[in-house]
């Protein structure tokens, strides 16, 4: 158990049955009345965030969430298949689970499934992944006046914005949260 008087940035509590990080927190001490605290809450199942008020005294349950390194060995039709890598037990999740997390994966890649009690919530990718592109358009010279970008489309079938210097074959650094080019490998 957890008071609101405790809260920190990044813990994870049970809030009416749906499981929130704590994103912002702020104690107020108003000139007239009783103390409170403040916070943002992230629901991290659904993802939304929404903002809440507590009595410092007010206690909640503190959420465990599990984080397993397994590895993403294939795709079938809507289901994503994942093995354990120290027991290699294998489990399917479905597509509404994994989301977009495997835009930027490869079979064979380690990611991390996120669980809370047994049910799992989400996929987290590595941060960085190194993917060679598949296709792309090819650049000339003199475009490049105000570091001009152009799509490519990498070996998961994702398109990624690229410099014009960049050419089929080549692999490139990519950083999972936002899709971004990074460099070449």
């Amino acid at each position: 158990m957890v008071a609101a008087g405790d809260f920190k940035n990044g813990i994870t509590v049970e809030i009416d049955g749906n499981i929130y990080q704590i994103l912002e927190f702020q104690h107020v001490k108003p000139g007239k009345g009783a103390a409170f605290v403040r916070t943002k809450l992230k629901n991290i199942i659904s993802g939304g965030v929404v903002e809440k008020t507590f009595r410092p005294t007010e206690k909640f349950e503190n959420a465990h969430i599990d984080r397993k390194d397994m590895q993403y060995l294939y795709k079938d039709g809507d289901l994503y298949n994942f093995m354990d890598l120290e027991t290699y037990d294998q489990i399917a999740l479905d597509s509404e689970v994994v989301g977009d997390a495997l835009k930027f994966v490869k079979e064979n890649e380690s990611v991390k499934i996120c669980s809370h009690k047994g049910n799992v919530f989400s996929v987290e990718p590595p941060l960085f992944v190194e993917l060679a592109i598949t296709e792309t358009e090819p650049g000339f010279k003199g475009d490049t006046a105000q570091g001009a970008t152009k799509p490519a489309t990498v070996e998961t079938g994702a398109v990624v914005m690229v410099p014009l210097f960049c050419e089929v074959g080549d692999v490139l650094k990519i950083d999972t949260r936002s899709g971004e080019y990074l460099s070449r490998v």
